[in-house]
């Protein structure tokens, strides 16, 4: 049993990676999966920093973008075969990793932070003071089927490029699990909690947290250097202060305490980008709530709360806990509802051109009268008080459930 709880994870990887090409070729799909596969990579090598080693980092994307840059115009002066440019693109990744961390990894806590928001913005402000080697505003651009073919492959079709951006982050997903059962980040994990005990046995903190981030920073260009393949080019935005903060997002939405928590958190922050952007203008919105949801409710992120959902299930059984978990549903369906007709509503009113004559668009929904305000404000109101007393309901039962299995335990 304990097995297939392992291995249930990497089949759902596999799954997301192999399974929707074989169903559907639209090229939307395979440019969706090709950004979660990057950004999958790109949040295992900041939890090496972050959960491994608790190295709270704001420049990791510089990493990231050098890695990928590097890549760019190796492939373009040499011909570097495609399948193999990760590869460079990790040592680029790592070669910076091995200047910056020499200062970074000499201070840890609010120092290090500060040292990497520095170094972040060193990297961002000479994308545009090095032109010759940045590109600039354009940026580096690569053609990937002039590179060497790869047997009867070009790649320059997508769906063969998108196989090597799935097959990449699998083998780096696979190696970072390895990696993350060896002694070293046993030993980043003592430094992690207690480096003062860690220095006491024998162990250096700082040359610890020097080769930790200078493996983080070689997964960082192999990421860096996928999403290269997948648009072709390296811009500006690569080693943004942006890209930082959101490979942040998406580690701490997951969760940094288990292997697959940044991986969730990938995929739930490429949802909110991609797919929520194509409905919504609020979708920044929408994810900056969804992030002080999860960090207020669920520090230790998705995977936290569901492992506590598991051993909550597996104290009190499922049909104690089946009710009241629907009841919780019901109370973050309302809340949810009330929330995006409040926000939605917000945003067609400020960019509507038609306010003065009473014409405003909600979710494809014309409001043309006060009336329709009135019941478009009822509603949330109702969705509001609904979702309140749900949570009331459920917070009790909670409560009484744990107060009767303690009893049962008593006695």
């Amino acid at each position: 049993m304990n097995a297939w709880r392992c291995a249930a994870p990497w089949f759902a990887l596999a799954a997301l990676l192999a399974v929707p090409p074989l169903l559907s070729s639209q090229s939307w799909l395979l440019a969706w999966l090709a950004q979660t596969a990057t950004m999958i990579v790109f949040a295992l090598s900041y939890n090496l920093l972050l959960g491994e080693t608790g190295l709270l980092s704001f420049g990791h994307a510089a990493f990231a973008g050098l890695g990928a840059l590097g890549a760019a115009h190796l492939f373009n002066r040499f011909g570097i075969a495609l399948p193999w440019l990760p590869l460079a693109g990790g040592v680029g990744g790592a070669l910076a990793g091995t200047l910056a961390g020499a200062v970074a990894t000499r201070r840890a806590g609010t120092a290090f932070a500060m040292i990497t928001l520095g170094i972040g913005e060193l990297v961002a402000a000479a994308t545009w003071t090095l032109p010759d080697w940045f590109g600039g505003v354009a940026g580096v651009p690569i053609d990937r089927a002039s590179g060497p073919m790869w047997g009867s492959w070009t790649f320059g079709p997508t769906r063969e490029a998108y196989a090597v951006i799935a097959a990449w982050c699998f083998v780096a997903s696979v190696a970072m699990w390895a990696l993350s059962r060896t002694p070293l980040v046993r030993l980043a994990n003592a430094v992690r909690d207690n480096p003062v005990r860690a220095a006491a046995i024998g162990c250096n903190p700082r040359q610890v947290r020097y080769v930790m981030f200078v493996l983080a920073a070689f997964f960082a260009g192999v990421s860096g250097t996928l999403g290269l393949i997948n648009v072709e080019l390296v811009s500006t935005e690569s080693v943004s202060m942006l890209r930082s903060g959101s490979v942040l997002l998406a580690t701490v939405i997951g969760g940094t305490g288990a292997f697959f928590g940044p991986v969730a958190g990938a995929v739930v922050l490429v949802f909110f980008s991609v797919a929520l952007a194509n409905v919504t203008h609020a979708w920044l919105f929408y994810l900056g709530l969804f992030f002080i949801v999860v960090v207020a409710g669920s520090p230790d992120g998705l995977t936290g709360f569901a492992a506590r959902t598991r051993a909550r299930i597996a104290r009190h059984g499922w049909r104690s806990c089946v009710p009241l978990y629907l009841v919780n549903s019901c109370c973050a369906l309302c809340w949810t509802l009330a929330v995006v007709l409040a926000v939605e509503w917000a945003y067609a009113v400020q960019s509507s051109d038609e306010v003065a004559g009473g014409l405003v668009r909600v979710a494809n929904i014309t409001i043309v009268s006060t009336a329709s305000v009135s019941m478009l404000l009822a509603a949330i109101l109702v969705l509001a008080a609904v979702g309140w007393f749900a949570w009331r309901y459920a917070q009790r039962g909670w409560l009484q459930l744990g107060r009767a299995t303690a009893g049962a335990g008593a006695s």
